[in-house]
């Protein structure tokens, strides 16, 4: 098995998550990040009682909610670690094992080079970070973010949780992306006003090639221009429909290490970006429920927090 991925998982599990001998570890993964789960299970083998390794079928789209079985297995263990294809953190599975106490890292479309550099960052670094940007939020009323690319957009946070995450989940019933370095909320739904132009990556999209305009009426995306990655991303969200085009996040990447690479468990924590979601938000205090949690990436934006610059092409200022 690969030495530098075991190594990454040690850090994942000891230092992040902070594991301990009596307590038990499930692994839930799927077909395609098989070597992955399996290496934080060997490790959690040598580090608590249990280690226990379970997978599934790859889930078709971001949100969409495990096998019941797997629903019901989460909540009987002290840490819970989900290296999967799609992302299980807005699902009501992962909600209710936080409810029962369990401690969740979700690793969505998690790669090995992604778990090898990310989790070699300096931790403290990442957690001051997150607090400057966490401190510069607290309290707003509006966030403004525009772009050289023609993103122009505001909202209303008044009154909404800020979310600062660092991988660090030792205390019961925490939860989170593992790597992380991002800081995150709900706007109020319905107050998204404006233009976004995705210019990195979008989830389930991965690296756009051309970028991705998209209209914003009232919180809600009401039209997609540019090319075949406009189209694509349209026909996610018609999918699922309804909610699924609400604007349902705001985010500011702060890990110094993360790089934009098509996988947005890393692009979205990528210092110097934001990244604006649609559909689900119930587990930042929103009120959006539905099936799919969408990401999309904008590269060196201007952020103004109730017309206070606190980043500008890019560049974090606090």
């Amino acid at each position: 098995m690969n030495r530098d991925l075991l190594k990454s998982s040690k850090i994942a599990l000891k230092d992040y998550l902070g594991l301990q001998k009596e307590e038990n570890l499930l692994i839930i993964c799927d077909e395609a990040k098989r070597e992955i789960g399996l290496a934080l299970y060997e490790i959690g083998k040598t580090l608590c009682k249990e280690s226990v390794y379970v997978e599934m079928k790859a889930r078709e789209v971001n949100g969409e909610e495990p096998p019941d079985q797997i629903s019901d297995l989460m909540k009987k263990f002290d840490v819970v670690v989900c290296p999967t294809s799609k992302s299980l953190t807005h699902t009501n599975a992962r909600r209710e094992a936080v409810k029962f106490g369990a401690r969740v890292a979700t690793m969505p479309g998690i790669t090995k080079s992604t778990m090898v550099r990310c989790l070699s960052a300096d931790a403290k670094k990442i957690i001051e970070l997150t607090e400057n940007v966490k401190n510069a939020l607290q309290n707003a009323k509006e966030i403004h973010v525009v772009s050289k690319n023609g993103t122009d957009l505001k909202m209303n946070i008044e009154g909404r949780k800020i979310i600062p995450s660092t991988g660090v989940l030792k205390n019961k019933g925490d939860s989170g992306n593992l790597p992380s370095g991002e800081v995150y909320l709900a706007p109020i739904e319905g107050s998204t006003n404006g233009v976004i132009v995705f210019d990195g990556s979008v989830a389930g999209i991965g690296i756009l090639k051309n970028p991705i305009k998209v209209t914003i009426i009232d919180g809600y995306a009401q039209k997609f221009s540019g090319r075949n990655e406009a189209k694509q991303l349209q026909k996610l969200l018609d999918k699922i429909g309804g909610d699924a085009k609400a604007v349902a996040e705001f985010g500011i990447g702060t890990n110094y290490k993360a790089k934009i690479t098509g996988h947005i468990l890393e692009d979205e924590k990528v210092l110097g970006t934001v990244h604006i979601a649609f559909g689900n938000n119930l587990s930042m205090g929103g009120i959006l429920d539905v099936s799919i949690h969408i990401d999309g990436l904008i590269k060196k934006p201007t952020v103004l927090v109730d017309d206070i610059v606190i980043m500008e092409n890019g560049v974090l200022l606090v």
